[in-house]
């Protein structure tokens, strides 16, 4: 990696808070104008050679606007205008990236999606979104589909004929690239899929950059800093990153894969201060031997999605060091505290999605952190106002538990095609999680599940999260992850909670029972409510997971659904 430091300077980072023309659709051409150091190579892929060993290749702002010229020019012989929605299935990385740039310098619109989509879902969605063509690592099943539908797009081509492309000068309109309006759609991002079908998210030029403004200043951008990002680059999260990164210059290396065997290796290379991800891969870098020389560095670990579990995420604040003076997490401060690196490292846990523009809770945990389950903190500045609402839209005291919502210029225009799923969401003027959380006396917010995973069972709603986090965190010598869900009981009396859990490599094959009461005596101490059947998952086919590593609660509770109803069935979960 190049000696001089890509990272813009505070004056532009300043400028780039209060630019009324920046937003998600122009953010690395406001980059490229502003940044002193746009021939410095930032955005890192990475491969292997022949001999295994890890291989990163860095583009500077002046590479990507060359590759999103490139890219575009394409798009726009092929027909592709302003608003037009184009599917981009292509594996995850830096790739997707140059996609987005190139059809949002155009005005069009890229529907991303993860290439873990199963091809009749991806079908499905792409035919709900009505895109005008579809560019696909492989695009061979996709053609095959179409041909039986009546809504076939215009193109559906192969990524490798884009990237083969030789345009001719003069090839795209005087006005590129393309300037949005603030309330312009930028980009359609699917949900995970993990409550049922995914949705079609829209995010807009300004919604999807109000929030991230303060970052330009509080996120730590020290020569030194380096950001790995785990999360998929076709959702939300990985977008939010990437955003800051190029406006800020942080090198950062764009992962393609989020399993340990490839991400430790690259750690080791590229030896990040920061990592940013969802919970998935933090399950499986806390899971065994710690990856102690890639982690050396690392000071910052952003997690965002579904809250992260203390189980894991206390393992990984032990690896690291804190610079000096890194006291807040999203700030370095100016004057920097003339003391020695603290050990360890912090972890901010935000808790967001999608539809929320960015984390709008933000909790912050170090080694001297007490333990405080499901606590996600407190509302970022972007929020208005954050509440716990009942089903009537209104406001619960501290302590009660409702519906978490929130009012913030971050929310989304709504859903792609679908006003009636928009209304669904939208209560009194705010905008509902899909959450279920409670807060206390001080202003912080604890949650709890999701909404459509909450337990009715014969003595009012038991949640799914507290009870995982008990297994993960005081039975953690057994269980490295778990997902728990209701099922009818045995005696027709409302729904009681069942655990599938993944066994620790060293964890031996114990009896089932045995599990079961070690587990529950754990619960019961920490007044939950027990567990009424243990599953042991022995494959990945026995705990499914979505497009981005969530486990599939929806799946296992249709699996599951007759487990404790059907004699025949006893054997699954009994000795």
């Amino acid at each position: 990696m190049s000696a001089i430091s890509p990272i813009a300077p505070l004056s532009v980072r300043r400028e780039m808070m209060t630019d009324p023309t920046l937003g998600a659709g122009n953010f690395l051409q406001r980059a490229l104008e502003l940044n002193p150091n746009r021939n410095v190579p930032y955005a890192y892929s990475h491969s292997t050679d022949h001999r295994g060993a890890v291989v990163l290749r860095g583009h500077s702002l002046v590479d990507l606007a060359a590759l999103r010229d490139r890219y575009a020019k394409w798009y726009w012989a092929n027909g592709v205008r302003p608003g037009d929605p184009v599917g981009v299935l292509v594996a995850e990385g830096l790739e997707p990236l140059l996609h987005y740039f190139a059809l949002t310098s155009l005005g069009a619109i890229p529907a991303m999606v993860n290439d873990a989509m199963p091809t009749n879902g991806a079908v499905r969605y792409l035919d709900h979104v009505g895109v005008v063509g579809v560019v696909s690592d492989d695009p061979t099943r996709l053609v095959a589909a179409y041909r039986a539908n009546q809504r076939k797009p215009r193109f559906v081509v192969p990524a490798a004929e884009i990237r083969a492309y030789d345009p001719q000068p003069g090839e795209l309109p005087e006005w590129f690239p393309y300037q949005h309006k603030d309330d312009e759609v930028v980009a359609l991002i699917h949900s995970s899929g993990t409550t049922g079908t995914p949705k079609s998210t829209m995010l807009a030029h300004k919604q999807f950059w109000n929030g991230k403004q303060p970052r330009m200043v509080r996120f730590p951008a020290e020569s030194y800093d380096k950001l790995m990002s785990l999360m998929p680059h076709t959702h939300a999260g990985g977008l939010s990153y990437f955003l800051t990164t190029t406006l800020l210059g942080v090198p950062t290396v764009v992962m393609g894969n989020w399993r340990r065997e490839v991400v430790e290796p690259v750690m080791e290379a590229f030896k990040p201060s920061m990592v940013a991800s969802f919970p998935r891969t933090y399950v499986e870098l806390a899971t065994g031997d710690l990856p102690v020389r890639g982690a050396a560095k690392v000071h910052s670990w952003f997690n965002t999605g579904d809250g992260a579990h203390y189980g894991h995420i206390r393992r990984l604040v032990t690896l690291g060091e804190r610079p000096a003076g890194l006291i807040k997490p999203w700030l370095l401060p100016d004057e920097k505290a003339e003391q020695p690196a603290l050990p360890g490292s912090q972890f901010i846990d935000g808790l967001g999605s999608s539809e929320m523009g960015m984390a709008l809770f933000g909790q912050v945990t170090t080694p001297e952190s007490a333990r405080n389950d499901r606590c996600v903190g407190k509302p970022l500045e972007v929020v208005h106002r954050a509440a716990v609402l009942d089903e009537e839209g209104r406001e619960l005291p501290d302590g009660t538990v409702g519906l978490l919502a929130v009012q913030t210029p971050s929310r989304t225009p709504g859903y792609w095609n679908d006003p009636v799923l928009t209304r669904s969401f939208e209560l009194n003027g705010y905008w509902l999680t899909g959450d279920v959380a409670y807060r206390d006396s001080e202003g912080s917010f604890y949650h709890l599940d999701r909404t459509v995973d909450v337990m009715d069972t014969a003595s009012g709603p038991v949640y799914s999260l507290p009870i995982e986090e008990v297994l993960l965190a005081d039975c953690a010598e057994l269980f490295w992850d778990c997902a728990v869900v209701g099922v009818a009981s045995a005696d027709g009396a409302g729904q009681v909670p069942v655990a599938t859990v993944r066994l620790q490599q060293d964890a031996g094959d114990p009896p089932l029972g045995e599990l079961l009461e070690h587990a529950n005596k754990a619960l019961t101490e920490a007044n939950l409510t027990p567990l009424a059947a243990l599953l042991v998952a022995r494959t990945d086919a026995d705990y499914p997971t979505g497009v981005t590593g969530k486990s599939l609660k929806r799946e296992l509770r249709t699996r599951l659904s007759t487990l404790l109803t059907d004699p025949a069935r006893r054997s699954e979960y009994s000795d």
